[in-house]
């Protein structure tokens, strides 16, 4: 045998089992990646049934809780009875138009191609409204704000006027169309009041 065909045939066998390593190396990492897979997807499994528990055991518990505060704050009388009782009556409306008011903010986020300041701009005014507040010119900008204030011209306050009356009248406008009605609310008699 020549030089060149013994070179040749070791190449290949050097290749081929450069090869085989490789492959039994990919295997073993893509048996690792599948063992850490299962266990991630197990370990999570765990976590969400431990916290479906937890809920599950809190959420009566919580419930009772809310129940007897509820009953215990029905119980006491004079001015503050009546204020818990209205505050517990205007809670549902609360949350219900608070709701609406994020949905709408959303919407108009949205809309507008809005996004929020990032982390880094927040944190720079944040650091110099405080910077400010220490050092104590933030309250000589208000008194000087309220020295503006004071030199308000006379044109100024008319526009300020007309805006004024444009707002209101638009929203007057508004409740008429809301309530297809040119009269207002229904008020409640003097006696209901006494």
């Amino acid at each position: 045998m020549s030089f060149a065909l013994v070179s040749r045939r070791s190449a290949l066998t050097f290749g081929r089992r450069a090869v085989r390593f490789e492959s039994t190396t990919s295997e073993k990492a893509s048996e690792a990646a599948k063992k850490t897979a299962a266990k991630a997807s197990e370990l999570s499994t765990k976590a969400s049934e431990g916290l479906s528990r937890v809920s599950s055991a809190a959420g009566p518990a919580l419930a009772k809780y809310a129940k007897t505060l509820s009953s215990t704050l029905g119980r006491v009388g004079g001015r503050t009875g009546k204020l818990i009782a209205f505050a517990e009556r205007q809670t549902p409306f609360v949350i219900y138009y608070s709701k609406v008011a994020a949905e709408l903010g959303r919407i108009v986020f949205r809309g507008q191609s809005m996004t929020p300041p990032s982390v880094s701009t927040f944190k720079a005014y944040f650091q110099n409204f405080i910077k400010s507040v220490q050092s104590g010119s933030f309250f000589s900008n208000a008194g000087a704000s309220l020295q503006n204030v004071r030199n308000i011209s006379r044109t100024q306050v008319a526009a300020a006027g007309v805006l004024l009356a444009e707002c209101l009248g638009f929203f007057t406008i508004g409740e008429m169309i809301g309530r297809l009605k040119l009269i207002g609310y229904h008020g409640e008699t003097h006696a209901a009041a006494h």
